[in-house]
């Protein structure tokens, strides 16, 4: 077995994503939350106004793994930090450093891009995957919740600010 070699996504590589996104979902038991499609993914990690990223693991040549990060920003330390979205490895390929291979990865991107922090989120069932984790030195955030605004409460919320034209503490939005 070769080491796993990784190595930054690229357009033709969104059938394979796809295919792990769905094989997530699936392990998550939220494959009926899955709505992209091929043409998005290549749209919207290789496009030109592509804001996340995406990262294949390869042992022999073979796509066993893949990570899509992002940046976000930490306030109290004045710099950026990276927020993985997903990581996912299928069964078949786990155990093999495939998974610990992306995290080295994105933590030497953190490293060289001056980064604060790499963090992520992860079910609280996901036993196997908080161990994995855990080994390698991270710690959960347990004080901290996280919070979603999605669907049609997005698009509620986002039209409440023009229909009162004002939101308290906030200049007047023109469209």
């Amino acid at each position: 077995m070769t080491t796993p070699a990784v190595r930054e996504a690229r357009p033709e590589d969104s059938a394979s994503i796809l295919h792990f996104i769905n094989e997530l979902a699936v392990y998550e038991k939220l494959a009926h939350e899955v709505e992209t499609s091929e043409a998005m993914i290549e749209a919207t990690l290789f496009g030109p106004d592509a804001k996340a990223f995406c990262l294949i693991c390869e042992i022999d040549d073979e796509a066993v793994g893949f990570a899509i990060y992002f940046y976000n920003y930490s306030t109290w330390l004045g710099k950026y930090g990276i927020y993985l979205e997903d990581l996912y490895v299928p069964p078949e390929h786990r155990g093999k450093g495939a998974g610990k291979a992306l995290l080295i990865h994105i933590a030497s991107i953190a490293i060289q891009n001056n980064c604060g922090r790499f963090e992520w989120s992860v079910l609280d069932w996901n036993t196997p995957s908080i161990e994995f984790y855990k080994a390698l030195g991270a710690r959960e955030m347990s004080d901290w919740h996280m919070y979603r605004v999605d669907g049609e409460a997005l698009q509620k919320l986002a039209d409440k600010e023009y229909k009162d034209k004002r939101i308290k503490g906030y200049k007047d939005i023109r469209i």
